[in-house]
């Protein structure tokens, strides 16, 4: 690991006030995946409240994974504060697989997030702390070349070939133009649902169906198809066009999807992945 974490290009000067940053930054992605997991009800995933769609994990395992990867997050804010190549990080993130499915038994927790997030602290720990555009930019600048190349190689993950399938784009896809879904939807969504004074709970959970609605979920397209991915975009359209969480009744209306989800074992884990990553810029980037 301190291999890892020593990975610098040469021409990059320390930078130690950034370095200092990089514990709040993983501080930061923690808050925000246990902010996802702690909402409730959301259709189809894991809560506290339930299993969602799922039988091999519950909120247990999640905050076992959590706590496995409790170091990691900063460690990437570490090797981008120092600039370091794509092959670092991506050798953190292998890193932080394995601790992940050691600690949840082999189970598949939260591979998508530390691809995510993990990418979007190292971003963050190259730009300080600047407006979400300015993350954005400084992601593609620094590492953006390896993401589009990445995207051209095969790889045999479910929600790979459910994208291919289906002509979807995939996480490495959405990687590789710079996150258009977490930055041009998400983050305006929360940003907006903060703006109408909305709660905590409903502010993420109408920044979910937000996401949900726009998303090219392959999580559901692997459980459901295409069929499974449209069904479940049709009710996050239908729940937004009814006045989205702002409404008293939007919380009964959001189980009733719920259950819906799991009738048919949908489990939207690309728009968890993403709602996560919108609550980790909320608390690193500054306003625009």
């Amino acid at each position: 690991m301190s291999t890892v974490l020593n990975a610098t290009r040469r021409d990059a000067a320390p930078q130690p006030d950034v370095d200092a940053r990089s514990p709040s930054i993983g501080r930061a992605a923690i808050a925000a995946l246990y902010d996802e997991l702690a909402l409730a009800p959301k259709p189809g995933l894991v809560s506290f409240v339930d299993r969602g769609s799922h039988t091999d994990m519950d909120a247990t395992i999640f905050m076992r994974s959590l706590f496995a990867l409790r170091h990691c997050f900063s460690q990437m804010a570490v090797l981008g504060a120092r600039r370091a190549p794509f092959e670092a990080l991506q050798a953190l993130g292998v890193a932080a697989e394995a601790r992940m499915l050691a600690a949840t038994g082999g189970i598949n927790t939260h591979r998508g997030a530390i691809f995510m997030l993990g990418l979007l602290c190292a971003a963050s720990g190259a730009a300080g702390g600047v407006p979400p555009a300015q993350l954005r930019a400084r992601l593609m600048t620094e590492w953006g070349d390896a993401l589009r190349a990445r995207r051209q190689l095969a790889s045999t993950s479910n929600g790979r070939r459910a994208a291919r399938a289906h002509g979807l784009r995939s996480a490495g896809d959405e990687a590789a133009l710079g996150f258009p879904i977490v930055f041009e939807r998400a983050v305006p969504a929360l940003a907006w649902a903060r703006a109408q004074g909305l709660s905590d709970e409903r502010a993420r959970l109408q920044t979910l169906f937000e996401i949900i609605a726009v998303l090219d979920d392959t999580n559901l397209a692997h459980r459901g198809g295409l069929a499974g991915l449209r069904f479940a975009q049709d009710q996050a359209h239908a729940f937004l066009a009814a006045g989205g969480a702002a409404r008293p009744e939007a919380l009964v209306h959001a189980q009733s999807i719920h259950r819906a989800f799991v009738a048919r074992r949908l489990s939207p884990g690309g728009a968890a992945d993403v709602l996560a990553a919108a609550g980790l810029l909320e608390r690193v980037c500054t306003c625009a």
